[in-house]
């Protein structure tokens, strides 16, 4: 545990934790709101930079700079809400969505819950947003925040699987001159049919469509990078197959994983919510996700995005060591707060210096 992390433990997530006791999205969103605040506040936002954002070590992946590896994953602040608070937490990058072509409100209350014991969350949010266009509006509206933002896409639920493509080129269109890469989620376990978008006929499709139309789009300048977002429960066999369909189609990279549908890992106290539908992050997923960061790097020169289960420092060196070229965190923000972040900096910071 950083030094930063004890305060948060003792003092914030009790406090955030019993506000949304009967709904853990409360908590959610009002934190949200308190990050937008800090967001238009120059005072705060230098204050909490001068705490957190230090250490930070710069790299390039996918031609994007980013001011260090340690990102935020996507699904925490899906409508950009928040934008211009992330860099002042530590963050080099944040991607936001996932975001689809038309607004929806996603799966019903309640949506998400907390396995505390097992330091964990279960969604089942259902891709709840605005929609693509009011996130560009809200993007134009903040300007340049200071870090590389990624925009992750995902099908509409009304969408019939089949013209999946057309969804997700009309959400390309919208967001695409407010970002510096393109995540395509065909790996939320909470939407009907998406995850069928993995198998090579549909997936190789739709990889054509988006990155020829960000050719098109980028009208002679580099093209936006497409990076896809995979399930940790795919076997190896199928993750080879999709990394294939990536080369054959340009993407530049992949962000490995997204939530399981697994159950494994669960401790004991938080069994009585291991039935609740949805896909599972945090601790539990750790070992799953390192192994298809492994095998990924492994299997392919494409840069890794590594994400779940990082709750500490070591678990994100573990991440890098397995191959990964940048980081995420999502869940381990929430039981650890910023002080995971400042502390992943550090790290990282360390190791450089020691190689």
């Amino acid at each position: 545990m950083t030094v930063l992390e004890g305060p948060y433990r003792k003092l914030a997530r009790p406090v955030l934790f019993r506000l949304g006791r009967g709904d853990a999205e409360v908590a959610h969103h009002a934190t949200l709101r308190a990050l937008s605040a800090i967001g238009r506040s120059p005072a705060a936002f230098k204050g909490l930079s001068l705490l957190l954002a230090r250490n930070q070590v710069p790299r390039t992946v996918f031609g994007v700079r980013f001011p260090s590896a340690v990102g935020l994953a996507a699904g925490m602040d899906k409508d950009g809400v928040a934008v211009r608070a992330w860099p002042a937490l530590g963050f080099g990058f944040a991607e936001l969505g996932t975001v689809t072509a038309k607004p929806q409100p996603g799966n019903d209350k309640p949506r998400l819950f907390r396995l505390k014991a097992s330091e964990a969350i279960i969604n089942r949010m259902g891709f709840n947003n605005r929609g693509a266009a009011a996130l560009a509006a809200t993007l134009a509206a903040a300007g340049p925040v200071g870090i590389p933002l990624g925009i992750s896409l995902g099908k509409s639920k009304v969408t019939p699987v089949e013209e999946a493509v057309g969804d997700y080129l009309t959400s390309l269109r919208a967001v695409h001159d407010h970002a510096d890469y393109i995540a395509v989620n065909v790996s939320s376990p909470n939407t009907p049919g998406l995850r069928s978008l993995q198998e090579r006929g549909p997936l190789a499709e739709l990889l054509g469509a988006l990155t020829g139309s960000a050719r098109a789009l980028a009208a002679g300048r580099t093209p936006l990078p497409v990076l896809v977002k995979i399930a940790p429960d795919l076997t190896d066999g199928a993750i080879a197959e999709l990394l294939q369909v990536c080369h054959e189609q340009g993407v530049a990279g992949v962000i490995a994983t997204n939530t399981t549908l697994s159950r494994d890992g669960i401790a004991g106290p938080d069994r009585d919510l291991a039935d609740q539908a949805g896909g599972l992050s945090g601790a539990p997923l750790r070992r799953r996700a390192l192994e298809v960061v492994r095998f990924v790097a492994g299997h392919t020169d494409l840069p890794v995005i590594g994400v779940g289960g990082i709750s500490t420092p070591e678990h994100g060196m573990a991440m890098l060591d397995a191959g990964a070229s940048l980081l995420q965190v999502y869940t381990g923000f929430i039981y650890s707060g910023p002080g995971l972040v400042t502390g992943l900096n550090q790290s990282i910071r360390l190791r450089d210096k020691q190689n």
